[in-house]
């Protein structure tokens, strides 16, 4: 089975929330809610992947030092294997805007469960209530 390696960012505010954002139409799992983040492409570090992914997807700059990896989902899917590290970001610079037509929610950690999320990203949750 193939192995696909994915990057994801839980973007934290100050009052503690989460920002998760919903898979655009035209797009695996639409609809769906996850953690923004994405592939990594061969050649980049997670955290490479992950600071290009935040800015091509919401419009901002990450830098590396604000990174603190919290934990990881393993999932197989039909075809394939998800290997996906989750990264917690706290500080970051500009504002948040969508640039690929996805909604986008900031929600409080026990709420994550109210989202319906691909498989592979609920085992994330637990990590994310027990942090904050």
């Amino acid at each position: 089975m193939r192995m696909v390696l994915v990057v994801a960012c839980a973007l934290v505010d100050a009052d503690n929330r989460v920002l998760i954002s919903q898979r655009p139409e035209g797009k695996s799992l639409a609809g769906l809610w996850e953690f923004p983040g994405g592939k990594v492409e061969t050649g980049e570090t997670p955290e490479d992947a992950l600071i290009r992914e935040m800015d091509e997807e919401l419009s901002v700059t990450i830098r590396k030092p604000c990174l603190a990896p919290l934990t990881f989902a393993s999932f197989s899917y039909d075809s394939f294997h998800l290997l996906m590290p989750l990264y917690v970001c706290r500080r970051w610079e500009g504002s948040i805007s969508p640039r690929e037509g996805q909604a986008v929610a900031w929600v409080r950690p026990n709420r994550l469960r109210d989202y319906p999320m691909p498989p592979a990203d609920e085992p994330l949750i637990p990590h994310l209530i027990d942090l904050l």
